[in-house]
């Protein structure tokens, strides 16, 4: 993957999801020193990046449950030679999908109006809040995905083992699926 001496350039992002896929990134601990060695981490959910730069591989945490999302990994695909939807809710929806059993309306008004402890409203206009989707969808119903590593979350040995196998080149084995 090195690019006349440069490192291969890894990102990570997170959608709609409760972020456990990348606490257990995290958990890889002291591998993510040899990892470090390896990488250039060119984006995650804690960087300051205006616009998603290029990347050789991007893992890809939570749904797509909002027109930000949307956008947003439209670009990420765009820009990363091999994307992998990580975890359950980038593969399912799971957890983030259950809101697709109600309307927008009724889940916005239910969140926003009548648990409010004072009554605001629905955010719009110039909030901050992205307007969410219809339906909350997996990452492969939006993008085309080369990867999925599947768990809530995936284990870090399982994370490490994938990225290990994609930076040498070799065909990923275990627990992973290959779209396409």
């Amino acid at each position: 993957m090195d690019r006349l001496g440069s490192k291969p350039r890894l990102a990570t992002i997170w959608l709609g999801g409760c972020s456990g896929c990348h606490m257990s990134f995290l958990d890889l601990d002291e591998r993510l020193i040899d990892l470090a060695g390896r990488v250039e981490l060119v984006a995650s959910p804690i960087s300051d990046y205006k616009d998603f730069p290029h990347a050789d591989i991007t893992l890809v945490e939570g749904a797509v449950a909002n027109e930000e999302h949307l956008t947003h990994v439209r670009e990420v695909r765009k820009k990363t030679r091999i994307l992998i939807s990580f975890g359950d809710c980038a593969i399912t929806g799971n957890v983030t999908a259950l809101r697709n059993a109600f309307r927008v309306d009724d889940v916005l008004n239910r969140a926003y109006r009548e648990t409010a402890a004072v009554v605001v409203g629905i955010p719009s206009g110039n909030h901050v809040v992205p307007k969410l989707l219809p339906r909350v969808r997996p990452v492969h119903e939006v993008v085309h995905v080369d990867y999925y590593l599947p768990g809530c979350p995936p284990p870090a040995d399982a994370i490490w083992q994938l990225v290990l196998e994609l930076l040498d080149g070799q065909q990923p084995a275990g627990d992973v699926r290959r779209f396409g």
